[in-house]
């Protein structure tokens, strides 16, 4: 909100009819020169804090080039591509961008940060919602892994060391070409550092867990330089809270982690209404929530609902979509998914398959949307505000709440002003035979296995800056239609790669009851606080 007009605030001289005389005021000289003293002060203040500014900058500048790694600093002609945010709703100015090549890159450009006394994030793709590969707020040395593009699989244990420098396509196609895969989402660009260090969720997911699950190993680079290999035999606190915490604890180099053997086959499918009624929608995930936890749903089936405008007004469209990994294919998806859709009770509508049998067709099907498996197109960027939920398997959206939601999409959805578009991502974590579950709930510092839906609500304004406010109210109402028609003690949870910049009681929802061993493991690998960012684990 602009400020309140300042150009009216003189006082009514009229009193009784009469104007009053104006009185010159006393000058107090003695208090001018104290105001003139404070003044000159203030100003060589300023003055010694941008000269303290120029002269941090030109060490940081001098010690990083005795590292000899490469560095961009604002003001060089490849900063301003280098900083700019996959959400272009953040505009950082980092201290500078450094290009590490080897693990004592790293080290040595770490070492310099702490000697300066500045924070350090690192980027493996720069995908994070709210620019924490920046870190998160201007000032940071951002570590860019993107010349650590390293992966080998060794041919007898058939684990994978994956530099963090690889994005999620590149990981896909070198592993495939190895006949051997990992979960992970379905975004090629998005990097494999930030993605398996919070989660890391796809179709496979129900399968072979999320890519967290998979990692056996941790090499990264302490606040003091330190160069670690974490397992669960050695430095275990450390592998603990990298998997699930990771950026908060050091730079992940490389993981090295369990592969899995192609599937024999891969298919992608979905059903698609364009006009459903918000009470149909309803009903309809009404049963997306207990069907799985009622019947015997196989791991090799991944789900979500995807929302999105209807066709009409007061309208939503409505997509069940997934991947089945099951040897019986296109036969096996309609043995499996046809009660399914029957109990959803919705007009009828055509199941559609796609892919040619093969696992990576199905990567990038999924990866179309975003450029397909291509990796030498130009990374895109978007204008948004998302945020996410996870429903716990024991208290799920009630009737009441699902009604809401859905009355409020239909109803406040269409044709929101100044965006370009909105979705919602309704995906299936658990439910029976999930392998995310199946994982006990405190083996990673990952806190939410209970969850069996995690909804991620996204609204785009496209490549139009700043983000609408109505944007903000709009995503705020979806949370709030489900929120104020649950109990106060509805303990749902967040989901850190879908991160959001204005979520309160942020460490129970992304960390729930691990967050105090975070803390308790921050304080004694970084108590100088040196990977600090929003949200990240305080000290």
């Amino acid at each position: 909100m602009p400020p309140k007009s300042l150009t009216s605030r003189e006082p009514n001289l009229m009193v009784h009819g009469a104007q009053e005389r104006r009185k010159m005021p006393v000058v107090d000289f003695q208090f001018c020169l104290h105001v003139e003293m404070q003044m000159k002060f203030l100003l060589r203040c300023i003055v010694a804090s941008v000269q303290l500014v120029v002269f941090v900058a030109a060490d940081l500048r001098e010690d990083l080039s005795q590292t000899g790694v490469t560095a961009y600093f604002p003001g060089d002609s490849e900063f301003a591509g280098a900083s700019r945010a996959y959400n272009t709703r953040f505009t950082f100015t980092p201290a500078a961008i450094a290009y590490p090549e080897t693990v004592q890159d790293v080290s040595n450009v770490v070492k310099v940060a702490v000697a300066n006394g500045i924070s350090v994030s690192a980027r493996s793709g720069g995908h994070s919602y709210v620019a924490n590969g920046l870190g998160g707020e201007s000032g940071s040395l951002v570590v860019d892994m993107s010349n650590m593009k390293a992966i080998n699989i060794d041919q007898n244990t058939k684990v994978a060391t994956i530099e963090t420098g690889n994005r999620l396509g590149n990981v896909a196609k070198a592993l495939n070409a190895g006949g051997r895969a990992l979960p992970h989402g379905t975004c090629p660009y998005v990097g494999i550092g930030g993605h398996s260090a919070y989660g890391g969720f796809g179709y496979t997911s129900r399968l072979w867990g999320l890519t967290l699950d998979t990692v056996q190993a941790v090499n990264a680079v302490l606040a003091n330089g330190t160069i670690v290999r974490a397992t669960a035999a050695s430095q275990s606190d450390i592998f603990w809270a990298f998997r699930g915490a990771g950026p908060s604890f050091g730079i992940v180099t490389s993981i090295e982690t369990t592969t899995f053997a192609l599937p024999t086959s891969s298919l992608i499918f979905s059903y698609q209404w364009n006009t459903l009624d918000p009470q149909q929608a309803s009903a309809a995930l009404q049963v997306f929530q207990s069907y799985p936890q009622q019947n015997s749903l196989p791991g090799e089936l991944g789900l979500e609902i995807v929302l999105g405008q209807g066709w009409t007004d007061g309208t939503l469209s409505f997509t069940v979509q997934g991947g089945y990994y099951g040897s019986d294919g296109r036969s096996g998806i309609q043995r499996l998914m046809t009660p399914f859709i029957s109990a959803m009770n919705l007009p009828s509508t055509s199941l559609k398959v796609q892919g040619d049998g093969t696992y990576i067709d199905t990567v990038r099907i999924l990866a179309e949307e975003d450029g397909g498996l291509d990796m030498n197109g130009q990374d895109v960027t978007d204008t948004f505000y998302a945020r996410s939920i996870i429903v716990p398997e024991n208290e799920v959206l009630s009737k009441e709440a699902s009604d809401s939601f859905m009355n409020y999409l239909a109803n406040q959805g269409s044709n929101v002003p100044n965006l370009d578009y909105w979705f919602i991502e309704i995906e299936l974590f658990g439910g029976q035979n999930s392998k995310i579950n199946s994982v006990s709930a405190d083996s990673t510092s990952f806190a939410r296995r209970d969850g069996l839906l995690t909804m991620q609500i996204y609204a785009s304004s496209g490549d139009r800056t700043p983000f609408p406010d109505n944007g903000f109210t709009f995503i705020d109402g979806v949370m709030n239609a489900m929120t104020s028609t649950m109990p106060s003690s509805w303990n749902y949870g967040a989901y850190m790669n879908y991160i959001e910049d204005r979520l309160t009681n942020w460490q129970q929802r992304y960390f729930g009851s691990h967050y105090e061993r975070l803390v308790s493991i921050k304080r004694q690998v970084d108590p100088g606080n040196v990977f600090n960012f929003p949200f990240g684990v305080e000290v």
